[in-house]
């Protein structure tokens, strides 16, 4: 971690600063805010179901529009204007989301905003090709996960503040709702400035494609991506334990809502997570130099299975800190263990349509967690056995990165610290 970075690579993790905020508050504050609007109409058990459903949506509708923008955005220059458009959409809807108190509303305005906030990271990951030299390019990354957990507490605390000393500050709590989305919105566009300014499209194709043509580079990406054998059953590996993840990240407040946990308690304890993420993630980048990722993984896996398991029977307050600090030493090291292992087995005169195909199934992996705890949970009437579902997608990941350990390496070999 102690590479010097370039002024465009400061910027692309500046993003990565600004982009978290957001994250961190629809993790937290934003479904206590749901909550609160949606109170009266829903069942506790209704709330999650919906909530999961909306976050499903979201994530289906960027499984299908993100190939395409990924395609399009190859073009000469067309990258940094659809990352404009994109941040643009993401930006208002979280500011327009503080103005709404109609629950189903609010839900299509949210739905609305994560479309534009996961478009804008898909473009943004792709970015990191053009930003950085491929031999800095994993530190640079890594970079980018440990600071967005770091630097999203700062507009995070203030928000905090501002819900909670409400009635000192003489506001309604839906008066500082409004005040910090607002807030959000800002941080979240200030960050994006650098990049925006300093941000040049190097590796681009040429010609006017059709739409039609990109589509069809989309489908001989996957095919590029079937006949590299090992990366391609790590990315179904990695949709199903990515899955897992991103799903609790996705519903742990809301899931603590629905089990009766203070509320103020629950943001503190999701801050937590934050900051223990922190240091976790350059620590597990550091450990993963020179040996086997892929076992380091299964750790991380089974840990993630144990913690869902945990979740499912947790009941209190001092649980969910426990529940919190865990998720918090995991979360950053299986994300950037992930991209660092997956770029070291696929091509690397193809990275970035491999990065591109990645993005995707982690983009679009927390559908089928959040419909499963969404559904099972209301099919029985109990939200245990929605979360302990998730069980299955940590199983279902372990076997086959077991599988992806014995199929042998590409013959080729370019060096990025780490062993299968």
């Amino acid at each position: 971690m102690s590479l010097k970075l370039t002024g465009t690579e400061r910027s692309w993790v500046l993003y990565d600063v600004g982009n978290s905020a957001f994250t961190l508050m629809l993790s937290t504050i934003i479904p206590i805010y749901f909550n609160s609007i949606a109170g009266e109409d829903l069942s506790s058990v209704d709330y999650l179901a919906y909530w999961g459903y909306a976050a499903s949506i979201a994530t289906v509708l960027v499984a299908l529009m993100g190939p395409f923008l990924g395609a399009v955005s190859d073009r000469r220059g067309m990258k940094i204007r659809l990352f404009s458009c994109v941040l643009a959409v993401g930006v208002i809807g979280c500011a327009v989301l503080g103005f709404v108190n109609e629950w189903l509303v609010f839900l299509i305005v949210l739905v609305i905003t994560r479309l534009g906030y996961s478009l804008s990271l898909v473009l943004y990951d792709s970015m990191l090709v053009d930003v950085s030299a491929p031999h800095s390019m994993h530190t640079v990354s890594a970079l980018g996960y440990a600071w967005g957990y770091i630097g999203s507490c700062v507009p995070f605390v203030i928000c905090l503040v501002l819900i909670l000393g409400c009635d000192s500050f003489g506001i309604t709590m839906g008066t500082a709702m409004t005040v910090s989305l607002v807030i959000i919105a800002a941080w979240w566009t200030v960050f994006a400035v650098p990049l925006l300014r300093r941000y040049r499209q190097t590796h681009h194709v040429e010609g006017r494609e059709s739409s039609l043509n990109a589509f069809r580079m989309l489908a001989s990406t996957v095919r590029n991506a079937r006949s590299e054998k090992k990366a391609f059953v790590f990315l179904i590996a990695f949709f199903f334990f990515i899955d897992g993840v991103y799903t609790i990240i996705e519903m742990a407040t809301a899931y603590g809502e629905a089990i009766g946990l203070d509320t103020t308690m629950l943001l503190v304890a999701l801050l937590v997570t934050q900051v223990v993420a922190f240091p976790c993630t350059i620590a597990f980048g550091r450990l993963a130099r020179g040996r086997n990722v892929i076992r380091l993984l299964m750790v991380c896996i089974l840990a993630y299975a144990c913690i869902t398991i945990y979740a499912s029977v947790m009941d209190n307050m001092t649980q969910f800190f426990v529940l919190a600090i865990c998720v918090g030493m995991f979360q950053g090291g299986i994300q950037a263990m992930s991209r660092s292992y997956f770029s070291r087995i696929i091509p690397p005169e193809k990275s970035g349509e491999f990065f591109g195909l990645m993005d995707i199934f982690g983009k679009g992996a927390s559908f089928m967690g959040t419909f499963m705890v969404s559904a099972i949970s209301q099919v029985t009437g109990s939200m245990s056995l929605g979360i302990l579902s998730l069980v299955i997608l940590f199983i279902v990941g372990f076997l086959l990165l077991v599988v992806v350990s014995r199929i042998p390496e590409p013959e080729r070999c370019h060096d990025i610290g780490s062993s299968a």
